[in-house]
């Protein structure tokens, strides 16, 4: 078995060069590669330039020039200029507040 082919999910593999980019989590680095090939779960991406910033433990997947199409990812395995990434699933129960409103009671008291 070749190495990343342990895969529960099937893959997409792409005819075309699929640009897309990396971003670091708090936005300090970014780095294009090409897209090629992705599943539910996660995507072989060919990094254009040093991998050293994939040391980071998450990083965003850009899918879109604007970056409003995105997936949350960490590294899985790299291989020269290769590597497999995993895409971070939001564990239940752990919803993002919205605005980072607080609730008000009924009372006007901030809880």
């Amino acid at each position: 078995m070749l190495k990343g082919e342990n895969r529960r999910s099937g893959r997409v593999r792409f005819d075309h060069k699929h640009a897309v980019n990396l971003m670091g989590v708090d936005g300090t680095w970014r780095r294009s590669c090409v897209l090629l090939d992705v599943s539910a779960t996660g995507a072989k991406i060919e990094i254009e330039g040093t991998v050293d910033v994939l040391q980071a433990k998450e990083f965003f997947l850009l899918l879109s020039s604007t970056g409003l199409a995105f997936r949350r990812c960490e590294l899985v395995w790299i291989d020269g200029c290769n590597a497999g990434i995993r895409f971070v699933q939001m564990k239940p129960g752990k919803k993002k507040a919205e605005g980072g409103e607080k609730k008000v009671e009924s009372s006007g008291k901030k809880q």
